[in-house]
C-alpha cells in the first residue's frame, strides 16, 4: 500500500516552539519537511506512536566549538545526545580559518588555551586542507553529520591572517589592515559563514599564557568588520567581553549593531566579582531593543562550572609539588587513600600567589561532590568546606576522598548567591536566548553541551521554586535560537518547516553523570555526558538517535549561511 508521508508521529503532546500551549495530535513528515500538524489521516511509510511523549522542535545550540571535531567526526556528541539538531560553531573569536600554513600551530595553541582542546589532538586531527575561510567551508561541505553545522568567521584567525605577528601581539590595526579584514569578512559571509565572532576577555589565553589576539581590538577595527557584514546583508555578530567598563563596552556594541544593521549577541553570566552586573547589562539591553536594535544576550541554564578529577585537566592537588603528575589515575587514587601521602600534600602546599590555585583549585567552599544524577544547584551545606567542618578534618582530606570516588564540581559563574535565581531571571527575560554550552570544547574541564537537557528538566519540572513554563523554554531553545542566527526554516513545528524533532519522555528526562572517553585523535581524552528520556531525535525527517543510541543516519550538513532579513 502506498504511503502519503515518509513519517507520521501519532498521539504526541506537541509543544511546537511558538510558545503557545501544547496540544495533542500528530505530525506528518515528507521530503525532510513537516507536511501536516494536528489530526493526520494519511498513512506514513514509518509511523511512531508518541503517546505520553512530548513532540518538540529540534534544539538549536548557537554557542559551540565543533570547528575541529567537525573535520574528523560525523557525530557531534555530546550535543546530539541532548536533542540538538543544529549547532553554530566558531564562537568566541577562535577557530581555524582563515589560516596560513605557518600559523597553524599558533591557532592550535590559541584553541588549546581558550577551549582546552589538547595540541596533539588538534595537530593530528585537523586535515588543514584549507587556507581561506571559503576553503574551510568547502572542506566541510562534502561531509555528513548527525545534525546541521554552521560556522562563524573567528576574529583571532582573521586578525592573524591579515596582520601576522602584529595581530597576534595585539598591535593596533591600520586602515589597510581593517580594509583587508573587512573584505575577507564580506567574502566569508557570501561564502556561507553564519556570522563573525570575537573575544574581549582576559579569560581567553593561548596555552602559553598570552591573551587572545582580539582582546584589545579598537572600535574602528570592529566597526570595519561589522559594516562589511552590513554590506553583505548577511551574518550575525557574536561577542564575549569582561565588560570591565559596562557602560562604555555596551555603548560600543550598540553602535556596532546600529551601524551595521546586523543582529548582535553577547555572553551574559553572573560574576562572583560583580554579582549584580548582569542586571545592569540587561537593563541596557532592554533599552537597545526598545529602540529597535536586534540584540540578544546569550545565557546559560545552570552554573558555568569546572569539573575536577584524576583523569581530567585539573584537580585540587594539581599544583602541589609532591603531586605525581605522570602517574595513572589508578595510581593517584591509590596514593590518595594513604593518609600519610595526603598529610605530605597538606604540609607542602603550592607556592603562594598562584592565581589558579587561589581562584579555583582551593575554593573549598565552592566545591561539591558530583552526584548521580548530577545536581547543578547544590545546597551550601553540601560543599566540601561544610563537610570538612562537620567532620573536623582538613579540607584536603575530604578532597582526597571525593577524588577517589569521582569528580568534584566547582561552579564559578551564575552561582554567586548559592542558587540559580539569577539564572532564572535571565532565562525569563524577553531579550535573552539560551547559549554558552561550549559543546565540543573544554573537553578536560567542562561538560556543558548538556545545557538543553538541564533547561527543560530543571526549569520546567524539578526546581522547587521559580519554574518556567515548558512552552517558553522550548520556544527559547528552538525557535528563538534559530531566529537569532537568521535561520527561518527550523525551530517550529509547522508545515513547511524543516522536520527536526524530538520525542521526549518528560517524566524521565534527566542527565547521567559525565564520563571520560579516550576517543579523540592521538588518543585524546574528553568529557562526555548523556541524557535519558529523549526517546528519539529526528533530523530532516530521519531518526538519528533512539534512546540515546545512534541509528547510523547522518542527514546533517554544513549550513551555507542563513536567510537575510
Amino acid at each position: 500500500m502506498s504511503s502519503d508521508f515518509d513519517l507520521v508521529i501519532r498521539n504526541g503532546h506537541i509543544v511546537d516552539g511558538s510558545g503557545a500551549p501544547g496540544l495533542d495530535g500528530d505530525v506528518a513528515v515528507k521530503d525532510g519537511r513537516i507536511a501536516a500538524v494536528g489530526v493526520v489521516s494519511g498513512r506514513g511509510a514509518e509511523e511512531i506512536d508518541a503517546k505520553g511523549l512530548l513532540v518538540t522542535p529540534g534544539f538549536v545550540d548557537v554557542h559551540t566549538h565543533y570547528d575541529g571535531q567537525a573535520t574528523w567526526d560525523q557525530r557531534l556528541q555530546p550535543s546530539s545526545w541532548h536533542g540538538v539538531t543544529t549547532v553554530i560553531a566558531g564562537n568566541c573569536g577562535v577557530g581555524f580559518a582563515p589560516c596560513r600554513v605557518d600559523d597553524q600551530d599558533r591557532l592550535i595553541r590559541l584553541m588549546e588555551g581558550v577551549e582546552d582542546l589538547p595540541f596533539p589532538v588538534l595537530k593530528e586531527g585537523l586535515p588543514w586542507n584549507w587556507q581561506s575561510f571559503p576553503d574551510y567551508l568547502d572542506s566541510l561541505s562534502g561531509r555528513r553529520f548527525d545534525m546541521d553545522v554552521g560556522l562563524q568567521l573567528p576574529h583571532a584567525a582573521l586578525r592573524v591572517f591579515v596582520m601576522g605577528e602584529r595581530g597576534a601581539n595585539r598591535e593596533r590595526a591600520s586602515a589597510e589592515d581593517i580594509a583587508q579584514m573587512a573584505a575577507l569578512a564580506e567574502a566569508a559571509m557570501h561564502a556561507g559563514a553564519m556570522g563573525f565572532s570575537t573575544s574581549r576577555t582576559l579569560n581567553h589565553r593561548t596555552s602559553d599564557g598570552q591573551p587572545t589576539p582580539t582582546l584589545t581590538a579598537a572600535e574602528d577595527e570592529l566597526m570595519g568588520i561589522a559594516l562589511a557584514l552590513g554590506r553583505a546583508n548577511k551574518g550575525v555578530l557574536q561577542f564575549v567581553s569582561d565588560f570591565a567598563d559596562p557602560d562604555a563596552e555596551f555603548a560600543m556594541l550598540r553602535r556596532l549593531c546600529e551601524a551595521s544593521g546586523r543582529p548582535l549577541s553577547f555572553s551574559l553570566a553572573q560574576s562572583p566579582v560583580a554579582p549584580l552586573g548582569w542586571r545592569k547589562l540587561l537593563d541596557m539591553l532592554e533599552q537597545a531593543t526598545a529602540a529597535g536594535l536586534p540584540m540578544k544576550a546569550q545565557v546559560a541554564s545552570r552554573p558555568v562550572g569546572v569539573l575536577l578529577g584524576l583523569d581530567l585537566t585539573l584537580n585540587p592537588f594539581s599544583l602541589h609539588p609532591d603531586w605525581p603528575k605522570g602517574a595513572s589515575p589508578a595510581e593517584q587514587a591509590r596514593l590518595l587513600a594513604d593518609p600519610a601521602f595526603v598529610a605530605r600534600l597538606i604540609a607542602n602546599p603550592p607556592a603562594k600567589g598562584n592565581a589558579l590555585g587561589t581562584a579555583l583549585l582551593h575554593r573549598w567552599g565552592d566545591m561539591y561532590q558530583l552526584s548521580n544524577p548530577p545536581n547543578y544547584e547544590p545546597l551550601p551545606e553540601t560543599s566540601l568546606a561544610a563537610e570538612a567542618m562537620r567532620r573536623g578534618v582538613a579540607y584536603e582530606m575530604v578532597a582526597a576522598e571525593w577524588l577517589r570516588q569521582g569528580m568534584i564540581y566547582v561552579p564559578f559563574l551564575n552561582f554567586a548567591d548559592g542558587d540559580l535565581d539569577a539564572v532564572g531571571a535571565m532565562l525569563a527575560h524577553k531579550d535573552t536566548i539560551p547559549g554558552l554550552s561550549d559543546g565540543g570544547a573544554h573537553v578536560g574541564m567542562i561538560c556543558d553541551g548538556s545545557f538543553p537537557t538541564t533547561l527543560i528538566s530543571h526549569w520546567a519540572r524539578d526546581r522547587s521554586h521559580g519554574r518556567l513554563p515548558l512552552e517558553h523554554l522550548i520556544k527559547r531553545q528552538a525557535h528563538d535560537t534559530a531566529r537569532a542566527v537568521g535561520l527561518q526554516d527550523r525551530g517550529l513545528i509547522a508545515p513547511g518547516q524543516r522536520a527536526d524533532l524530538n520525542l521526549i519522555d518528560l517524566d524521565r528526562l534527566g542527565l547521567l553523570p559525565p564520563e571520560v572517553a579516550h576517543d579523540l585523535p592521538a588518543g585524546g581524552r574528553r568529557l562526555l555526558q548523556r541524557a535519558r528520556g529523549i526517546r528519539a531525535t529526528i533530523v530532516a525527517g530521519q531518526t538519528t538517535y533512539r534512546d540515546g543510541e545512534a541509528t547510523g543516519a547522518l542527514p546533517g550538513r554544513l549550513l551555507r549561511g542563513a536567510t537575510s532579513d
